[in-house]
């Protein structure tokens, strides 16, 4: 409950919030000129709100009040303020928006850089929806004047020095909008002075589509690009307008400007990140394109113009195809909104397939930061599913770590006499490249695909055939596989390898679906397969993770009876079949295969058992 004195409301902050602006303020942001940024931003939305609002609606405070933004700066009293002619903000509004964590990670994040000794870079704060509270940064405390658009509103003063509690009062205000205002830190009294604050606005928010006023004087003027030629409009300037838009640092890696006319007509820049977001396919809130109807702002994230696979690209669409007053859900079911897409999507697909065949190096940037969004598209667009397969790449055994090939590539320097695409799924290349399974295509010089993307197994899978080539998973127990020939090895014969593989299946009982006698083993004892039609292990681990109580199915062991060890077993076995020693090394032979798998969950027994063996094998 909120403290009261006359008419004035105190609240406290939730103990994460506290956290969160302890960090900010002492310990993360090496660059304490973004507080302006994220102001003028917030700003900016708040104009295009009311913007909106007023194309069906002219019931508000000030109608015909410009729309735009000042900047009040004193250079001797060292104080600041930026007013804008928005949204304004109701009682409702400052406590539930203002000190709300966007990120439910971000608290998580925060924490680990710190742990780590690291900084966070500017271009990050706004991500996490926390972009007001960089204003700590440069003041000890903060003052909010605000008036809601609503012609019945009351105008608030919110008031914190970022400690742990904030007050609202109702106050006086006759103009609609909002104003920030602070006295500065001692060592940030430079941004009281023009030149700072011109050179911020100048680095940062050049693109601002409403006038920003130092005084009289107007300092933002660049506008839609997006509407211009494209041979006027500079790299430079495609650059800047991409890091403002996106709240990014760096530059785009590539972009598309189109001007379509025809069965649908729109102009859009749309950007290729660099780099793929923090919270990668897990932040709902990032945002994609935005959406104007004749250059007024409709929506900041326009979902319906883009499939959820390429929502990591960034810009802007603008159409005539659209009535001014658009709702969203107009925008959800407009015929015009899919053409758009449908446009956007060839395009998009059509520049990644140029990268591809003509500059490989900034296609494997791109696809190491977002080939999993590309997987995700196989079982979600039908229509493009066979222009995603071409975009696909793979590391193979035969390719060095980080390089990738396409199935393309993989079946043109296969042999005439192979099959199929063979693939296996793994953590990470290395313990892939570690798999027994492994061994019979590595002594036969066959490639194998190494999945080591999570998304793989649920994409490969799916792909079914390439090239009038199937692809088969190597750990399926039905290989059609001719068997290893090694010279001067000869393997166990039938009177000794099947009353051994009865021992283990009686030994091992309900553990294992069967064991059976292994063609694909070269220099291991054994391995697990699956059948037919049961998860490879990766998916297995997969469906662990998301359910906990999900049981794994019945693996399939397979001997190498060419082993020294499975000989020296099968000798045992024609002494004693009950010899204790046979029956734990069948059992350790089969936890060392859950092991190598990722499967094996009592590590324990594992541990006391070898620990048993090798002592009874030194007395």
């Amino acid at each position: 409950m909120p403290k009261k004195k006359s008419n004035i409301h105190e609240y406290e902050y939730k103990a994460e919030m506290k956290q969160l602006l302890h960090l900010i303020v002492h310990s993360l942001y090496t660059h304490p000129e973004v507080f302006l940024r994220e102001l003028i931003s917030n700003a900016s939305d708040s104009l295009n709100k009311v913007r909106f609002r007023m194309l069906t609606d002219n019931a508000v405070v000030d109608p015909d009040e410009e729309l735009n933004i000042i900047l009040t700066l004193d250079s001797k009293k060292h104080t600041f303020s930026i007013e804008d002619t928005g949204i304004g903000m109701t009682e409702q509004d400052l406590n539930e928006e203002i000190g709300t964590v966007a990120s439910s990670g971000t608290m998580e994040y925060l924490e680990k850089l710190k742990a780590e000794g690291k900084t966070l870079e500017g271009d990050l704060i706004g991500q996490f929806g926390v972009g007001f509270y960089s204003v700590f940064m440069v003041t000890d405390e903060v003052t909010i004047e605000t008036r809601h658009a609503d012609a019945d509103s009351k105008a608030y003063c919110w008031k914190s020095t970022g400690q742990g509690t904030y007050t609202i009062e109702e106050i006086k205000r006759e103009k609609r909008g909002t104003k920030i205002s602070f006295k500065l830190k001692k060592e940030y009294h430079d941004f009281a002075e023009e030149w700072r604050v011109k050179n911020i606005v100048d680095k940062y928010s050049t693109f601002v589509e409403f006038p920003i006023f130092i005084g009289k004087e107007r300092l933002s003027r660049v506008g839609a690009i997006w509407q211009k030629p494209k041979d006027q409009v500079t790299e430079e300037q495609r650059n800047e307008f991409y890091k403002y838009i996106a709240n990014d640092t760096n530059p785009p890696l590539g972009h598309l400007h189109l001007s379509m006319e025809g069965k649908v007509n729109f102009k859009a820049m749309i950007f290729f990140p660099s780099k793929a977001p923090l919270h990668f396919l897990r932040e709902r809130d990032e945002k994609t394109l935005n959406l104007y109807a004749d250059k007024i702002f409709i929506q900041d994230d326009a979902k319906e113009l883009l499939p959820e696979y390429l929502r990591f690209v960034k810009g802007v669409v603008d159409t005539e195809d659209l009535p001014l007053n658009v709702s969203r859900e107009v925008t959800q079911s407009s015929p015009a909104m899919q053409k758009i897409n449908q446009v956007i999507v060839s395009k998009i697909l059509g520049l990644l397939r140029d990268w591809a065949k003509k500059d490989r190096g900034k296609y494997d940037r791109f696809y190491k930061e977002f080939g999993q969004y590309l997987k995700i598209g196989l079982n979600m667009d039908f229509t493009n599913r066979e222009k995603l397969i071409e975009l696909f790449r793979f590391e193979t055994t035969k390719s060095e770590a980080d390089q990738f090939i396409s199935l393309k590539e993989y079946v043109d320097r296969m042999d005439s006499e192979q099959k199929f695409i063979y693939y296996l799924a793994g953590e990470d290349r290395s313990s892939v490249l570690k798999n027994p399974n492994l061994e019979y295509f590595k002594k036969n010089d066959i490639e194998v695909l190494l999945l080591s993307d999570p998304y793989d197994v649920m994409t490969v899978p799916a792909i079914h055939e390439y090239d009038k080539k199937a692809l088969q998973s190597i750990e399926k127990a039905d290989l059609d596989i001719a068997g290893s020939e090694d010279e001067g090895v000869e393997a166990l014969n039938e009177d000794l390898s099947k009353p051994l593989i009865e021992v283990f299946k009686e030994t091992l009982g309900d553990k294992v679906e069967d064991v059976i006698e292994s063609k694909r083993l070269v220099n291991s004892a054994c391995t697990l397969v699956t059948g037919k039609d049961a998860m490879d292990a990766q998916m297995e681990r997969m469906m662990k993770m998301m359910d906990e109580k999900y049981a794994s199915q019945k693996k399939i062991l397979e001997i190498n009876t060419k082993h020294p060890l499975i000989k020296n077993l099968a000798r045992v076995n024609l002494g004693d079949s009950k010899d204790p020693v046979l029956r734990s090394s069948i059992l350790q032979l089969f936890d060392g295969a859950l092991l190598i798998h990722g499967n094996l969950d009592t590590p324990a027994d594992f541990v006391e058992r070898m620990t048993e063996l090798m002592t009874k094998a030194t007395d």
